[in-house]
């Protein structure tokens, strides 16, 4: 047991614990007294909490959706910046911002289910490659305002996000950010399936 000793062992396990919190269905729970497990997407990200507390309650569902995308990306970006300035290596860093990711979307405390990543991956890639997520953000906000489907809208600037990289950042080792925008998609197979039905749903 003398590795959990091990200072990177322990961000690695923080990252994944913390980056596990369920916020959006604590939010709802607490707040709006729905489980949002169990109706919508079942998503615990901040789509499905405005959709579904939108259904009763459409004032909270934006206050509630815009505390859970807050959250949900501060809870990578707070162990990243202790990291930082406990002078952890960079390629801690990067194994931290990976372990908060997977532990949104497998969360500990949901039998390793989760999210989709969204607002935690893009927390992390904030702390770490801020020029390539504003990018990847500006193509959200575009996508967002003209198709108006939530996961094209997300997928489109992850993978922005990953093209601008490797022009702005051609020198960093590319795997973490790759494993990030691997593992981004995979939790979207549902949604990429719909969307190729045509049954994805449009955010109103």
């Amino acid at each position: 047991m003398d590795f959990l000793f091990n200072i990177n062992v322990q961000f690695y396990i923080a990252a994944y614990l913390i980056g596990g919190i369920p916020f959006g269905l604590l939010l709802a729970k607490v707040f709006a007294g729905v489980d949002i497990k169990s109706a919508g997407s079942k998503s615990i990200g901040a789509t499905n909490v405005l959709r579904v507390v939108k259904e009763t309650n459409p004032s909270l569902a934006k206050k509630l959706g815009a505390a859970t995308l807050a959250l949900d990306a501060l809870k990578g970006i707070a162990v990243l910046a202790v990291g930082y300035f406990a002078g952890v290596s960079e390629n801690t860093m990067w194994a931290i911002a990976v372990l908060a990711v997977i532990g949104h979307c497998f969360s500990p405390y949901l039998g390793l289910e989760g999210g989709k990543g969204i607002a935690t991956g893009m927390g992390v890639m904030m702390f770490m490659l801020p020029y390539e997520t504003l990018i990847a953000l500006a193509v959200w906000f575009i996508m967002a305002k003209t198709v108006r489907i939530s996961s094209v809208s997300s997928l489109t600037g992850v993978l922005a996000m990953l093209v601008a990289s490797f022009f702005i950042h051609p020198d960093i080792a590319h795997a973490p950010v790759i494993m990030i925008v691997f593992i981004l998609f995979y939790k979207h197979i549902p949604n990429i399936v719909r969307l190729i039905k045509g049954e994805e749903k449009r955010v109103i």
